[in-house]
């Protein structure tokens, strides 16, 4: 077994082995937590009780978080005339359309997040070996594929983000940073836990938060009590 640093050590001492905390304890723990040499990012994941493997059963959902993420995120338009001239004015880092295509199907993907306008998707469709399990393939469900594209850009760039559980029925979700007020941090769980409690399907029987953590980046994960997440 790996032998812990004087600051994992020191993490680990503050956190109770086997206590599920509030949501308000973990966010102050988290605070507590010592600092790394670079503003972690914060973590939350949860664990739904829910059967991936069930079409009626997914869940999914994008947000703006109130105080974003804290994380420059990098846009890359799929566009042409005057929808690229909207991205552009939006913020967007890239913006093209056959030429942005073949550059990234040599292989670039230095961006985050991708948007396109519907009629770009065909083209599209031969980056899917690229895109698809780098999860960038822009999605209608996800708000990145859309005819006004300027606004879809202005989204990402104030933190809008996605959340879709996995095939384990697990969601994780960067919630912000450690610089983060409490407040600011509070403020952004609480709005993803609304949205995914909105996104709970009909069809999920049993309890549909069945864990929940949270922890920074090289922190020790904090157990949060399931039942007391009621979002706002």
């Amino acid at each position: 077994m790996a032998k812990l640093t004087k600051k994992q050590k020191a993490a680990s001492e503050l956190i109770e082995q086997g206590k599920e905390y509030t949501l308000q304890e973990g966010v102050k723990l988290v605070k507590e937590l010592p600092a790394a040499q670079f503003d972690e990012s914060v973590e939350f994941s949860l664990k739904l009780g829910i059967d991936p493997k069930q079409s009626d059963q997914l869940v999914r959902g994008t947000i703006i978080m109130p105080h974003g993420t804290g994380k420059k995120v990098r846009v890359v338009v799929f566009c042409k005339g005057e929808e690229a001239k909207a991205a552009q004015a939006a913020g967007a880092e890239y913006v093209g359309a056959e030429d942005l295509i073949k550059k990234i199907s040599t292989g670039w993907v230095d961006f985050d997040v991708a948007v396109a306008s519907p009629d770009m998707m065909r083209d599209l469709s031969k980056l899917g070996k690229v895109l698809g399990p780098r999860g960038l393939m822009p999605n209608p469900k996800a708000g990145t594929v859309t005819k006004d594209v300027g606004k879809a850009v202005e989204e990402v760039k104030k933190g809008k983000i996605e959340f879709k559980a996995d095939k384990s029925g697990d969601i994780r979700v960067a919630v912000g940073k450690k610089s983060f007020s409490e407040e600011a941090l509070l403020e952004n769980i609480n709005a993803l836990i609304t949205a995914i409690l909105r996104a709970q399907p009909s069809a999920a029987k049993g309890q549909y938060l069945r864990s929940v953590y949270m922890a920074t980046s090289m922190g020790p994960g904090i157990c949060l009590d399931p039942n007391k997440l009621s979002g706002v």
